[in-house]
């Protein structure tokens, strides 16, 4: 069964998300993949039995799992416990039907991103990937990264002596609005701008780069 595909204007704007189903439903499993990848957001890699998951994790561990915690003779928390052990804050969500008030109490305690009863929609389903990924910051390209660390550690270090906006373009030539810019990570900073705020920090360029992990 195929889904409509559905247009996005962020396509080319957000680098796709990795995504793991585990699930012992073939027909749900390509019910899911059809629609994750019709989206156009996700990479997706589906399994109906844990250890070919485990298996994947060891080479790739996916950025979201959908985990159904009902498989027949597999014990749903025992597969959650060991990904949780072997690759911890993974960003899980459960999938399962017809879950009772103390399954999702005890499941939450494991510390899931949320919990998806079936039967559910696909909006549902979307909306829930939607919130994992504002979440987690999840599906975002290295240079977005950067520009979010660098621009928060540059605001940091202006915070920290008390300057303003107005103070540092004082200190440093740069205007108010691309300072602005630069610290919301919308704009890596220009060589030139960089070398000025590393100046009127009183920071090495190598030691703030190093200070976010670049």
């Amino acid at each position: 069964m195929r889904i409509a595909s559905h247009t996005s204007t962020n396509r080319n704007k957000q680098a796709s998300v990795d995504i793991a189903v585990l699930d012992d439903d073939s027909d749900f499993i390509q019910y899911i993949e059809d629609f994750l990848n019709d989206e156009g957001l996700y990479s997706v890699r589906t399994f109906t039995h844990p250890d070919k998951l485990f298996s994947s994790c060891r080479e790739r561990v996916p950025e979201i799992i959908l985990l159904d915690m009902k498989m027949g003779p597999f014990q749903g928390q025992e597969v959650l416990e060991r990904l949780q052990q072997s690759h911890p804050g993974v960003c899980v969500i459960i999938v399962t039907g017809y879950p009772s008030l103390e399954d999702m109490r005890a499941t939450f305690k494991r510390q899931v991103f949320d919990y998806l009863a079936k039967p559910f929609s696909l909006g549902q389903l979307r909306q829930t990937l939607k919130n994992a990924i504002a979440a987690r910051g999840l599906g975002r390209t290295p240079q977005d990264l950067v520009r979010d660390r660098l621009g928060h550690r540059l605001k940091l270090l202006r915070t920290a002596r008390n300057w303003s906006l107005k103070d540092t373009t004082a200190q440093t030539g740069i205007s108010i609005s691309q300072l602005s810019s630069i610290e919301r990570g919308a704009h890596m900073p220009s060589i030139e701008s960089l070398l000025a705020l590393c100046a009127a920090y009183e920071v090495k360029p190598s030691e703030l780069l190093a200070s976010i992990d670049f």
